[in-house]
């Protein structure tokens, strides 16, 4: 056999063998996802993501951020293996949310707590971004925002908390489309999830004709649920609910260069009643996943998990047929 038709049907046998591999589980079927440990200390809303072939950590900095000594919030980016830190961006902006396409990294945002305007923040290099205002609704609290690209268009899903007659019980999701990102019509406000209880809303996803909303539910606690949808108003919920919860296992020490004996005794003695605001990125056939940990009342803890297989495995493993 020649040497290239040798390195063609390997290759073959290769691929063949990675799209079959399995997807992990637990003994009860669901996916099973691995909890590595704390990684920093006062840090919730993070995003990681595959930008130009390299993990990096998406984090909005919050004022009391234990090492933010500039007395306002900001964004920054962080190399997921080297650990070295970007310039600092979006200074008194929150709750960023990072999304990246073709080669280009966003970032939505809003520009005030229960505010009324969400921003994109946008860069090729992690050094210049450009900014614009998505939309701007009167009368409405906004918080949390995420972005995914589903066919032919962006979809946007942010969390609100009022007015009472659209969020119902905060915090509910609602959804905006845009061809660019720059043009947005928002969807009519039964494009939702959900009003009639504490559901709020964090990570969204597009696969197959299905829309994927990893949202944090007070039950027992606080936990990561999910649901999937095909039109943003008929949801179903996932059978293996929930997704994350509360365990030993989120104070584990997984970043011993950063967490001092201080940070580590806080870690030990917190209360811990909640997994909440948990993203995701996939990186050579394993997603990187963020979420917090704490008790949903100032105490707030970053960790890191991951899942041994690919993105799709992970969302459809969620809703076995």
């Amino acid at each position: 056999m020649k040497p290239f038709n040798f390195i063609i049907i390997t290759g073959i046998i290769l691929l063949f063998v990675c799209s079959n591999k399995k997807a992990p589980t637990d003994a009860d079927g669901r996916p099973l996802i691995i909890k590595t440990g704390t990684i920093d200390c006062d840090l919730v809303e993070t995003t990681p993501v595959v930008f130009k072939n390299r993990v990096y950590r998406f984090e909005y900095v919050r004022t009391r951020y234990w090492n933010n000594d500039t007395g306002d919030s900001y964004f920054r980016f962080v190399n997921h293996e080297t650990g070295e830190i970007t310039q600092s961006f979006a200074r008194g902006y929150h709750l960023g949310s990072a999304f990246v396409y073709n080669d280009t990294v966003y970032v939505t945002a809003v520009d005030m707590w229960d505010g009324e305007k969400i921003f994109i923040f946008a860069s090729n290099d992690l050094k210049n971004w450009d900014r614009w205002l998505v939309f701007e609704l009167p009368g409405y609290g906004i918080f949390n925002t995420s972005l995914t690209k589903a066919e032919n268009k962006f979809v946007l899903m942010f969390e609100i908390g009022r007015p009472y007659e659209v969020a119902g019980v905060a915090f509910t999701a609602l959804f905006a489309t845009s061809p660019d990102m720059q043009d947005w019509d928002i969807l009519p406000a039964d494009h939702n999830y959900t009003k009639d209880r504490y559901t709020a809303p964090h990570c969204l996803r597009y696969l197959d004709g299905w829309f994927y909303n990893f949202y944090l539910e007070a039950h027992q606690g606080y936990e990561m649920r999910v649901v999937r949808s095909k039109d943003l108003i008929r949801w179903e919920s996932s059978p293996f609910n929930p997704v994350l919860k509360a365990s030993q296992e989120d104070k584990q020490i997984a970043n011993n260069n950063l967490l001092t004996d201080e940070l580590c005794k806080r870690i030990n003695k917190a209360e811990n009643l909640n997994n909440s605001d948990l993203d995701f990125c996939e990186y050579n056939g394993k997603l990187i996943i963020n979420y917090s940990w704490g008790n949903q009342n100032g105490e707030e803890f970053l960790a890191e998990a991951y899942y041994n297989g690919t993105m799709e495995q992970f969302l459809k493993g969620w809703f076995p047929e």
